[in-house]
């Protein structure tokens, strides 16, 4: 039973509801799991005392698999995201990543290193090339490569876009292009895991599946943990795994 004062909800088994499967995961290793959230809350320094934008919140994230977290506005789904990107430290509770605690990490390391993010809105720079964007994050996270653009193209090819995308300017891209550069720009480091923000909120239904099949086979072929914030129900019956946000009472 969830515990009434905090707003986690439910671990819900993506692989046709059976019950079956819902025991074998629960009793299975954790041996894969990258990420765990430990009675994460979260409070603004200016709310009051009781005033928590999240509360309690304990989830594990295994390598391999594909997860979607979903609540109505107001249920701290934004601020999860923050805590899991580390842009913000828990105010109760921690975040241990590859078995360390975020509060003993280098922040900036994490972000440029361990864990790609993709955005709604791509968050790509439109003066500049596919794979200039892509190079960039190379160039942030101090990758050495003697040949960052075919690294780029390499990239941009594992997502679906020819080799001829890579010159063009990002606002010459479809949305659904962009999305396809922002996931190879995410990659450009080999991060363990990929955090994505409603990824396909601004793409129609086919787009939706073609960039939903990326990061499925991102999780299952490749290994790495794909966690997705989202309202598309499309995204929750393509993922292994549903965490469900209510907020605080």
């Amino acid at each position: 039973m969830a515990n009434k004062t905090n707003n986690y909800t439910s671990k819900k088994q993506i692989i046709k509801n059976n019950e079956e499967t819902k025991i074998k995961e629960k009793n299975a290793s954790s041996k894969n799991v990258i990420l765990s959230i430990k009675n994460a809350s979260y409070r603004y320094s200016d709310a009051e005392e009781d005033d928590y934008a999240l509360r309690d919140v304990s989830f594990d994230f295994e390598s391999g698999k594909m997860y979607a977290i979903r609540g109505r506005s107001g249920t701290g789904k934004t601020t999860l995201l923050s805590l899991i990107s580390g842009l913000e430290r828990c105010t109760e509770g921690e975040i241990v990543f590859d078995g360390q605690s975020l509060n003993k990490m280098n922040l900036d390391k994490y972000r440029n290193s361990d864990i790609g993010i993709v955005f709604q809105s791509y968050n790509l720079l439109p003066f500049m090339t596919a794979a200039e964007n892509i190079i960039l994050s190379m160039d942030v996270s101090g990758l050495k490569i003697k040949n960052k653009k075919a690294k780029a193209i390499e990239l941009m090819e594992k997502v679906g876009l020819k080799e001829t995308y890579a010159d063009r300017k990002v606002l010459r891209l479809s949305g659904g292009e962009q999305q396809r550069v922002a996931i190879a720009r995410s990659l450009s480091y080999n991060p363990k895991m990929i955090i994505a923000d409603e990824p396909t909120g601004n793409l129609d239904k086919q787009t939706e599946s073609e960039i939903l099949e990326i990061f499925k086979k991102l999780a299952h072929e490749e290994k790495k943990c794909v966690i997705i914030v989202t309202h598309s129900q499309n995204v929750c019956d393509t993922v292994d795994v549903i965490y469900d946000l209510k907020k605080v009472k």
